[in-house]
């Protein structure tokens, strides 16, 4: 397989992310004559294994008319903030390290990435929200942890 049809297929799978982040609110922190300007977005999302478990996630968003056009790459900073909000029901066995959320950060690149893990002795969720890249990451990261309590009305 060729080089370019390697990248073509994992440009690709970036785009496929089985969560969407609902947007929730933006500030400008450059101001770009032509184009949008750079800002910090917040999104929401919910667990799809776990009711009761939604993410909030602050991330870059590059502007000006390579961002406006899609085709810039968004910087490797991001923050997550989980929590309870209901009563914890888990749908399907969880796995150590399993995406729950992916959202693409250039055109075909980069990712953000938020993966879940479960300390059994703890009864905590965490989730992990860092960039990566096809040729290379970045360390920049943040985690959340979520203990499993019940639930009271």
């Amino acid at each position: 397989m060729s080089v370019f049809k390697g990248l073509l297929i994992a440009g690709l799978m970036l785009l496929n992310s089985s969560v969407f982040a609902e947007e929730i609110g933006s500030v400008s922190t450059v101001f770009k004559m032509l184009g949008a300007n750079h800002k910090i977005v917040i999104e929401a999302f919910d667990d799809p294994k776990i009711d009761g478990i939604s993410c909030w996630l602050s991330r870059p968003k590059t502007g000006g008319i390579k961002g406006s056009l899609g085709l810039a790459e968004d910087r490797s900073d991001g923050s997550i903030a989980c929590r309870q909000i209901g009563p914890i029901e888990i749908k399907d066995e969880l796995e150590n390290g399993e995406k729950v959320f992916n959202k693409r950060t250039s055109l075909i690149f980069k990712s953000m990435q938020v993966v879940r893990f479960f300390d059994k002795k703890r009864n905590t969720l965490i989730y992990l929200v860092y960039s990566d890249k096809i040729v290379e990451g970045s360390p920049k990261n943040s985690i959340s942890v979520v203990p499993i309590q019940p639930w009271r009305n």
